[in-house]
């Protein structure tokens, strides 16, 4: 029998083609994504371990800027100790934070969130710790964190240096003036020199710019203090010891982390920010491989069918059903075999690729450190699960249908209908696995999207299960709606629809694998349209300025960008949002501080109660949720302690319902800038005399020196700048999904194809008593096109059914979200169904159009 399944394999090798090509497509899918994970996760590693390998021991300090005296700070005094303790050969003081660097084209170079910038500072010897100037007094010499390449170090607040990379993407050489912003002003000091690092992040894309220690403390901290300490052990102490002793000279409210844990920690979030990447990426190799099912039950199927005498055959001379049963499956896993090898070598190219593609996708963009390609065990283990499992499994009803054939009942009927008893069980199961699945997605439409999302999944799963078991019978409605068209295209359309109807089963598979695919880009689709609308006006519905001013990277602004826009020419008003954290009833809070003198100007919050009448001073106004939250109503009075411990209290003025510019608690920034030291804003907004335009816009760019990492957005670039991010999802989407509907071209080729195979001498026949070349071109054509219509047609139902629900779901955290149905892209979707069935028939239709006629008439 082992060797019959071999013969039978290599017998249909043309058949079994596009079999082997769809689960190499799905397997080559996973392999790539698995590859291109592992082979990032391990370039970051090895880039933060040599890192790593220069500390023993960190002691970091976070968010002293923010809230000055409400986190322990490292004071040179602090760090001074630290050095005396036993076991440290040398420690070095850092300070660091955000830097954007401008190239000489005035573009923002980086990836955004890993523009850093830092001071150059050298290791300092025990007995001889830094200064707050960071200069060594034990010998001296360069950092070794950041050997020069070119130049020297930084000195005063006129230089800087630059990492390698980010100097030869920028265009800049030692000598050369750099145009860099830390907090909105634009800074211009003299590049002095260039250094290599093995940082991760410049690695990723980022950029490093260093500064000697007092510029980097007035920018980054205070003076005299750092964001962080490095302690390197001297020889013979381990990590964990010089832990210990550094730890027992640091205050409470400070504690030591040795190299390994930083190591680790690193991994760990390089590992959380790829996992929702590969969770993506593998779910739509899911779907790939789902719809494959389709196409290798269905050729399994025929390949089974037309077998059947020879199967008889077998069973009369003594083979038994378990036999019949394993030939198939052994056929089934040589194919998956094939398949999975096919797949895990295109995976392998498709990762060693992404990596090069991702950091070409744009100048100054995200890049990739450089390491080799990593096939771990763990990715050929789960593609060749993967091919020949699902393979397997696609296969094994066609052979315990085929086992358990008699052999006499085979021998007499090559095509055996399916009985009116089994048609009337698929049928009935299939409404009731209907019906569950809809009442579970409707029941979620009522909750909350934490509790209702998995709910929502499940039933809609549930939901796409049963409909594909009735897919033979809601076939038939279809095509008796379509009858008119196809009896108008004559004899060839009458043909098309009998054969179409002659096998309802493999119809249904061959339909429910592109219906599949549409379903997921249709619901797709309308989510994203109509959360594109209702996001764009939920931005803007409040906001009455002319222009928000911001930062690119959402690093906050200085007062000297507030300063400089109301000084600007032809600007009304303006106003900061300000994010400030203060006590509110003994609750940790951030509240929103905005100007009240100009705020009627620039804002109109949607009220349920009160106004901005009573706003100023003590009144505040807080968001409905809020409010509901914590039992306030307009009038509460509320105490608070502002951030240098003075306390007051604050009167609720109105109740206005939040949104994405505006919510939680709304102050007056007259009241709040009293008690802070640094006064920064997430947000500036500008009121014009004139009103919006170029004119006005670029007037106000150049106020800000025309700095690339500040952000000038009229409304409409607000809403440009939403479309954008969905617009960008939504095509990431439909390329990851390409692979289901190219999977799923592939079994309408493949079954029309095995279709002109079993029906070769009806074919001949019909060609024999007069059926010209082009109608049976045509025939084959429009059997295709009936049956990718309906796959279709079922698709775009479904999908909008799942799109209407999921933007039920989302109504409920996102008031005011409202379903649009894109009826243009619906009916492309549709176009698109009717062109997949007119190129799937190509090979098919010329296959039947030369068959040889004595050959066809003779074949049974």
């Amino acid at each position: 029998m082992f060797r019959t399944a071999l013969r039978n394999v290599l017998a249909h090798k043309a058949r079994l083609l596009m079999t082997v090509l769809a689960v190499a497509l799905g397997v080559a899918f996973a392999a790539g994504t698995l590859v291109f994970t592992s082979t990032v996760s391990a370039a970051y590693r090895n880039s933060s371990g040599k890192a790593s390998d220069r500390v023993d021991v960190a002691v970091r300090s976070d968010g002293a800027r923010a809230v000055p005296g409400t986190a322990p700070e490292l004071t040179s005094e602090l760090v001074h100790r630290m050095a005396q303790a036993p076991g440290v050969r040398s420690v070095t003081a850092v300070v660091s934070g955000f830097t954007a660097v401008a190239g000489k084209d005035g573009e923002l170079v980086g990836a955004g969130w890993s523009t850093q910038g830092a001071n150059y500072a050298v290791a300092s010897g025990v007995g001889g710790a830094s200064s707050a100037g960071g200069a060594s007094s034990a010998g001296g010499g360069p950092d070794v964190r950041y050997p020069l390449k070119d130049g020297r170090p930084p000195h005063g607040p006129g230089e800087v240096a630059l990492d390698a990379r980010t100097a030869e993407r920028a265009g800049y050489r030692v000598g050369d003036t750099v145009r860099l912003s830390v907090d909105g002003p634009v800074r211009t000091p003299r590049l002095v020199g260039i250094f290599t690092t093995d940082a991760s992040e410049v690695a990723a894309g980022g950029t490093l710019a260093l500064f000697d220690t007092p510029t980097a403390q007035h920018l980054f901290a205070r003076p005299g203090t750092f964001t962080e300490v490095d302690v390197k052990a001297a020889p013979g102490t381990s990590q964990t010891e010089l832990a210990a002793a550094v730890d027992k000279v640091l205050p409470g409210n400070l504690r030591s982390t040795t190299g390994q844990e930083l190591a680790e920690e690193q991994a760990l979030r390089v590992e959380s920010s790829l996992t929702s990447l590969r969770t993506t990426l593998l779910a739509f190799a899911g779907v790939a491989l789902f719809v494959g099912i389709f196409l290798i039950a269905n050729t399994f199927t025929m390949l089974v069918t037309q077998r059947t005498r020879e199967l008889a055959l077998l069973r009369a001379v003594g083979a038994t059903r378990r036999q019949v049963s394993r030939s198939v499956l052994v056929e089934a896993f040589v194919v998956g075999l094939v398949a999975s090898v096919v797949g895990l070598a295109a995976g392998i190219g498709i990762g060693a690729a992404m990596g090069p593609l991702t950091s070409s996708l744009g100048k100054g963009g995200h890049t990739l450190p450089e390491g080799p390609v990593a096939v771990t065990p763990a990715t050929v283990i789960t593609s060749f699960a993967l091919g020949t499992g699902i393979t397997m499994l696609a296969a094994w009803l066609p052979g315990r249908r085929a086992a358990k054939t008699a052999p006499v009942a085979a021998m007499g009927s090559v095509h055996a209908a399916a009985t009116p008893r089994s048609l009337l069980l698929r049928n009935v199961l299939g409404v009731l696995i209907t019906v569950a699945g809809a009442a579970t997605v409707l029941g979620a439409t009522g909750m909350t999207m934490d509790e209702g999302q998995f709910v929502m999944v499940l039933g809609g799963a549930v939901l796409m299960t049963g409909v594909i078991v009735l897919t033979p019978l809601l076939s038939r409605p279809f095509l008796a709606a379509v009858a008119p068209v196809l009896r108008a295209f004559g004899v060839c359309g009458k043909l098309a629809r009998e054969n179409v109807l002659r096998n309802p089963r493999r119809t249904a598979a061959t339909a429910s694998a592109l219906a599949i695919g549409l379903t997921l880009v249709t619901a797709l689709t309308v989510l994203a349209v109509s959360s594109r609308r209702s996001i764009d006006e939920r931005a803007t519905a409040a906001l009455s300025a002319d222009y928000v001013v911001r930062m690119a990277t959402y690093e906050p602004l200085s007062g000297a960008v507030e300063k400089r826009l109301a000084e600007s020419d032809g600007v009304s008003a303006v106003s900061p949002l300000r994010e400030v954290p203060v006590r509110v009833t003994g609750r940790e809070t951030f509240v929103t501080g905005v100007d009240a003198a100009t705020v009627r100007r620039l804002l109109r919050p949607d009220f349920s109660d009160g106004s901005l009448a009573g706003f100023g001073g003590r009144g505040i106004i807080v968001s409905t949720d809020t409010a509901q939250q914590r039992g306030w109503h307009t009038g509460t009075t509320v105490p608070v302690t502002y951030p240098d411990g003075e306390r007051g209290q604050w009167t609720v003025a109105g109740l206005y319902q939040a949104d994405d510019l505006l919510s939680g608690i709304i102050t007056d920034t007259r009241t709040l800038d009293a008690h802070l030291g640094t006064k920064t804003a997430r947000q500036i907004l500008v009121k014009t005399e004139s009103g919006p335009g170029d004119t006005v816009k670029r007037r106000i760019a150049k106020a800000l020196g025309d700095n690339p990492a500040v952000l000038v957005q009229s409304k409409q670039d607000v809403s440009d700048s939403i479309a954008r991010g969905t617009t960008m999802m939504l095509n990431l989407l439909y390329g990851l999904l390409a692979m289901a509907v190219i999977v799923a071209v592939l079994g309408v080729v493949n079954t029309l194809a095995m279709s002109v195979a079993e029906r070769a001498s009806e074919i001949g026949m019909l060609r024999a008593i007069g059926l010209s070349t082009r109608q049976a071109k045509r025939m084959v054509r429009m059997e295709s096109l009936a049956i990718s219509l309906f796959g279709g047609l079922l698709g775009v139902v479904l999908g909008t059914f799942f799109g209407w629900a999921g933007s039920r779901l989302l109504a409920s955290d996102l008031p005011g979200f409202a379903l649009v149905v894109p009826w243009r892209h619906l009916f492309l979707f549709l176009a698109l169904a009717g062109l997949v069935g007119v190129l799937a028939a190509l090979w098919p239709a010329r296959r039947a159009a030369h068959l040889n006629l004595l050959s066809a008439i003779r074949a049974q």
